[in-house]
C-alpha cells in the first residue's frame, strides 16, 4: 500500500485519539481529598492516644502521691514493699489461686444476676401488670444491702460456695434490673407508634425497636452491677472461705500485714477495671448508632 493509500485510509478511519489529560482542578481536588483524609486519620489517632497518655499520667501521679504519703509517716506501705510482697505471692502461687477463686465467684454471680435481671426488667417495662407485681419487691430488696443478707444466706444455704455466689448474684441483679426497666420505659413512643402504623406486631416491635433502644441502658446497668459484685466479694468471702482475695485480705488484717492488703486491693481493682473495659468495648460495638461526645 502506498503512502497516499495509507493517508486516505487514515482519513476514512481515523485512529482513536488519547483521552484528554485530567484538568489541574481535578488533580487538585483529589490531592485535597487525600490530604483531608490523612488529616482526619491523624486527628483520630491523636484522639485515641490522648486518653491513654492521660491515664498513664494519672497512674504515675497516683503512685507518686501514695509514695509521698508513705514517706511522710502515714501508716501505708511503700510501693516497693507492695511489689516485693506481690512477687512473693506470685512466686508461691498464692495470688494466682486467690485471684482465680475470686474471679470465678464474681463471674458466676454476675452472669447469673445479669441473665435474670435482663428478662425481668423487660417484663416489668413491657407489661404493666407484671410491673405492679414485681416492682415493690425489687424496691424492697434494693433498700437492703446484700451484705445484710449474709447471715440469712449462711443459715439457709450452708457455708460452701452457694451463699457467696448468691450475695454476689443479688448485688448484680438489683443494679441491672432497674437499669433495664428504665431502658424499656424510656423508649420513644413515636418509634413504637410508627412501627405499629407500618403493620409491625408486638414481637417485631419488641425485637426491632425496644431491644435496640434499651441496649445502652442494659450495658450501663451491667457495668454498675459488675462494680456491685466486686464490692460484695470481700464480705462474701468472709463466709468460711479458704481462698480468695477477700479472704487473703481479711487474714492479713489479723497480722497487720498492710502490703498483703494492698496487693489484694490492687488485684481487685485491676481485675474489675479489665472486666469493665470489656463491657465498655461491647457497649461501643453494640451501640454504634448512638451519638457520642
Amino acid at each position: 500500500m502506498s503512502v497516499l493509500d495509507k493517508r486516505s485510509a487514515d482519513q476514512r478511519h481515523p485512529r482513536p485519539e488519547q483521552g484528554p489529560e485530567a484538568p489541574p482542578e481535578a488533580e487538585a481536588a483529589d490531592g485535597t481529598a487525600g490530604a483531608a483524609k490523612s488529616a482526619s486519620e491523624s486527628s483520630r489517632s491523636r484522639r485515641r492516644g490522648l486518653p491513654l497518655a492521660l491515664n498513664a499520667v494519672s497512674v504515675a501521679l497516683g503512685i507518686a502521691i501514695w509514695w509521698a504519703l508513705a514517706s511522710a509517716g502515714f501508716k501505708l506501705p511503700t510501693p516497693p514493699e507492695v511489689v516485693d510482697r506481690a512477687s512473693t505471692l506470685i512466686s508461691d502461687g498464692t495470688l494466682a489461686d486467690d485471684a482465680l477463686a475470686s474471679l470465678t465467684r464474681v463471674l458466676i454471680g454476675f452472669a447469673l444476676g445479669t441473665a435474670v435481671a435482663v428478662p425481668v426488667g423487660f417484663l416489668m417495662g413491657w407489661y404493666g401488670i407484671l410491673r405492679g407485681l414485681i416492682e415493690p419487691w425489687i424496691q424492697f430488696f434494693r433498700t437492703i444491702p446484700p451484705l445484710a443478707i449474709i447471715p440469712l444466706a449462711v443459715v439457709a444455704m450452708g457455708i460452701d460456695e452457694t451463699p457467696k455466689i448468691f450475695v454476689i448474684f443479688l448485688a448484680a441483679f438489683l443494679a441491672c434490673v432497674i437499669s433495664t426497666f428504665q431502658g424499656v420505659v424510656n423508649v420513644d413512643r413515636t418509634l413504637i407508634n410508627a412501627a405499629r402504623v407500618l403493620g409491625a406486631g408486638d414481637a417485631t416491635i419488641f425485637a426491632r425497636v425496644v431491644v435496640p433502644a434499651s441496649t445502652p441502658f442494659i450495658l450501663v446497668g451491667m457495668r454498675v452491677g459488675l462494680g456491685s459484685a466486686w464490692a460484695t466479694l470481700v464480705a462474701a468471702e468472709l463466709i468460711a472461705a479458704q481462698e480468695g482475695l477477700g479472704y487473703r485480705m481479711q487474714n492479713a488484717q489479723l497480722y497487720y500485714d498492710l502490703p498483703t492488703i494492698f496487693v489484694g486491693l490492687i488485684s481487685i481493682g485491676i481485675l474489675g477495671l479489665l472486666m469493665d473495659r470489656v463491657l465498655l468495648l461491647a457497649e461501643r460495638r453494640l451501640t454504634r448508632w448512638q451519638e457520642r461526645r
